[in-house]
């Protein structure tokens, strides 16, 4: 079975702009023995059941309800907004969601094998510095530094699980 890892951002990444200015930038992939869309891609990330935690948890604490019925029509290019997220940029083949509080970038990307046959899966994401009155100064708070492990494992874990979804 593949493993998730870490690399570096594709050079055609919608999330690279964030990295060129000061964002915290990370990407992780996996490779699907299978073709599949983009479409299908997005369904199966925020319908899997650890992501359905995720949307569970923003429907009480953060007043952003959404549903599996929201993520297919967010897959299939027919809204702008999914649960904390809005659409920022959409390709083909990418995605790039921005949180309603503007903080953080959400990104997904596939890419079909030269043969056909399998799925390259990109998860990224992108958390946005705060800048000091000049605007010169970015800094990461406290808080993330302190969550930046579990953000590590978590982002393996989605993307995982929005794999084995779509190996089923």
């Amino acid at each position: 079975m593949n493993t998730v890892q870490q690399g570096e951002l594709p050079t055609d990444a919608l999330l690279a702009k964030y990295k060129l200015q000061g964002a915290r930038t990370d990407c992780y992939f996996i490779d699907l023995p299978v073709k599949v869309t983009q479409a299908d891609y997005i369904e199966a990330f925020y319908t899997s059941n650890l992501f359905k935690l995720e949307r569970f948890i923003l429907t009480h604490l953060a007043r952003r309800p959404s549903n599996d019925e929201q993520a297919t029509q967010l897959s299939r290019g027919k809204v702008d907004h999914f649960a904390a997220w809005s659409v920022e940029q959409q390709t083909p083949n990418q995605l790039l969601l921005c949180d309603y509080l503007g903080k953080t970038r959400s990104w997904l990307k596939s890419v079909e094998s030269e043969n056909g046959k399998s799925t390259r899966l990109y998860f990224g994401s992108a958390v946005i510095p705060k800048r000091d009155s000049t605007g010169s100064d970015a800094k990461f708070g406290v808080l993330f530094n302190a969550l930046s492990g579990f953000h590590h494992l978590y982002s393996k874990a989605l993307l995982k699980a929005a794999y084995l979804r779509l190996l089923r």
